[in-house]
C-alpha cells in the first residue's frame, strides 16, 4: 500500500506552508504590534537589502533634526543651507533554525498530516518567542548569554560551535545602554539618577512619578515619539514586567489619577484598561520577556550594592528604538527518515536586529554616541 509522501511537498505547497507559518509567527509575536516599515515605528522592519560598497546589507537610516538657525531678512540663503545629517546603521543578519521529528508511526498512532500541523504550531511559537526574547535583550543591552530573567542561558551541544544565540552574527552588536539614555529610579528621592545597577536600592519601585520623569527626559533630550494623527501629541511606549505593572497599579498617585480620569468620562480617560494602560501620552505595556534579574545569581547578577535585589530594566521607547531585518519569510522543509517511518519538519529564517545609536546634539553637545530611540530605567520589584 502507498504511504503518504510527507517529505516531498511541491515548491508551491512549501511556499504555502511558509506563508502560513510566517503569519502564525507574527500572530504569536508580542513585538509585532509595534513594528512598521517606516521611520515612524517603535521597531522599524527592514525587508530589503541595500546595495553598498561592501555588498548588499540591511540598512536602517537615522535622520537627525536640523540644528542651524537659517538666515534672516534678505541675506543670501544659497550656500548657507542647513545640512540634513543622515546616519546609516548596518543590521547584520544570520540564520535561525529549528526542527521537529516524531519517533514513528506506531509511537504517534496519528496521521503525518496531524504531526505537520502540530509541528507548525510549535515551531511558529518557538520562532516568535525567541525573536521577542532576543529583541528585549538587544534593547536592554544584555548579552545573548543571559536569559530574560537574568539567569545564564543554557549552552547547547557541549560547547559545539553554532548551536547558541551568542554565536549569531548580530550578537556582537549588542551594546550596553548609553550613559545619556540609562537611569535608575530613586524611589526615596523621587527622581531619575544616572544608570548604576549597584546604586539601585530596595523600594526603588515604579510609580506614576517615574513615568512623568521619563517622559520629561525623553522630551528634553530629543527622543522622538511615534506620531499619531495630525495635530495629536507624539506617543511613547514603556515596557515593563508584570511585577512592575502590579507595583504601578498599586501606586497611590496612579490610583488617584485613575479615579480623576474616570470622573471626566470615557472620552477623556487618561488610563485605559487591559494589559496596557495609557498614562499622559505614554502607553505602558506588561510583558514577561522584559529583562529582569529574578533568576540571577545573588551576589553577581542582580541589582543593588550586594547584587542581590530582584528588579527589571524597563524600556521607554520612541520611534526607531530598534531595527529588525526580515529579508525573507521562514523557509519550510520536510524530510522522511527510516523508509518514511519517521517524519521531520525544519524551519529556517534569515533575520537580524540592532539597537541603533548616533550622536544627538541634545546630550553632551553631540560629542558622544547615544541610544537613538530607547531609555533604559532600572527599578526593583520590592
Amino acid at each position: 500500500m502507498a504511504l503518504t509522501n510527507f517529505g516531498n511537498l511541491t515548491t508551491e505547497q512549501k511556499a504555502v506552508w511558509s506563508r502560513q507559518l510566517w503569519s502564525q509567527v507574527r500572530n504569536y509575536s508580542f513585538l509585532e504590534k509595534f513594528m512598521g516599515t517606516d521611520t515612524n515605528s517603535v521597531i522599524q522592519r527592514i525587508t530589503e537589502l541595500t546595495p553598498t560598497e561592501r555588498g548588499d546589507r540591511a540598512i536602517i537610516t537615522l535622520v537627525a533634526d536640523i540644528t542651524g538657525d537659517g538666515v534672516v531678512g534678505d541675506k543670501t540663503l544659497e550656500g548657507n543651507e542647513a545640512p540634513i545629517n543622515a546616519y546609516d546603521a548596518t543590521i547584520k543578519v544570520d540564520q535561525m533554525r529549528n526542527a521537529s521529528r516524531h519517533e514513528g508511526r506506531m509511537a504517534h498512532q496519528k496521521s503525518v498530516v496531524t504531526f505537520r500541523d502540530q509541528a507548525k504550531d510549535k515551531i511558529a511559537y518557538w520562532l516568535a518567542d525567541r525573536r521577542d526574547q532576543l529583541a528585549f535583550l538587544t534593547l536592554s543591552g544584555v548579552a545573548y548569554t543571559k536569559t530574560n530573567r537574568g539567569g545564564t542561558r543554557a549552552v547547547l551541544g557541549g560547547g559545539v560551535a553554532g548551536l547558541n544565540f551568542s554565536e549569531l552574527e548580530y550578537a556582537a552588536d549588542v551594546v550596553a545602554p548609553s550613559a545619556g539614555r540609562h537611569f535608575y529610579w530613586d524611589g526615596t528621592g523621587g527622581g531619575l539618577l544616572a544608570g548604576n545597577t549597584a546604586a539601585v536600592a530596595a523600594g526603588d519601585t515604579i510609580s506614576y512619578a517615574t513615568i512623568v520623569h521619563l517622559k520629561q527626559i525623553a522630551k528634553d533630550t530629543g527622543l522622538r515619539g511615534v506620531k499619531q494623527k495630525e495635530g495629536m501629541e507624539e506617543q511613547f511606549h514603556l515596557f515593563m514586567t508584570p511585577t512592575d505593572m502590579r507595583n504601578l497599579e498599586l501606586d497611590a498617585d496612579f490610583l488617584a489619577n485613575q479615579r480623576n480620569a474616570g470622573a471626566r468620562g470615557e472620552s477623556n480617560r487618561l488610563f485605559k484598561g487591559g494589559s496596557s494602560v495609557h498614562v499622559n501620552g505614554v502607553w505602558c505595556h506588561e510583558y514577561r520577556h522584559v529583562y529582569n534579574t529574578v533568576d540571577g545569581t545573588s551576589g553577581t547578577d542582580m541589582w543593588g550594592a550586594g547584587a542581590n535585589l530582584a528588579g527589571s530594566r524597563m524600556l521607554f521607547c520612541g520611534a526607531q528604538a530598534m531595527g529588525i531585518a526580515d529579508i525573507t519569510m521562514p523557509n519550510w522543509e520536510e524530510e522522511g527518515f527510516d523508509y518514511q517511518n519517521q517524519q521531520g519538519v525544519a524551519v529556517d529564517m534569515i533575520t537580524g536586529m540592532l539597537k541603533p545609536q548616533f550622536k544627538t546634539p541634545y546630550i553632551g553637545g553631540g560629542a558622544v554616541i547615544q541610544d537613538h530611540g530607547v531609555i533604559c530605567c532600572d527599578v526593583t520589584h520590592a
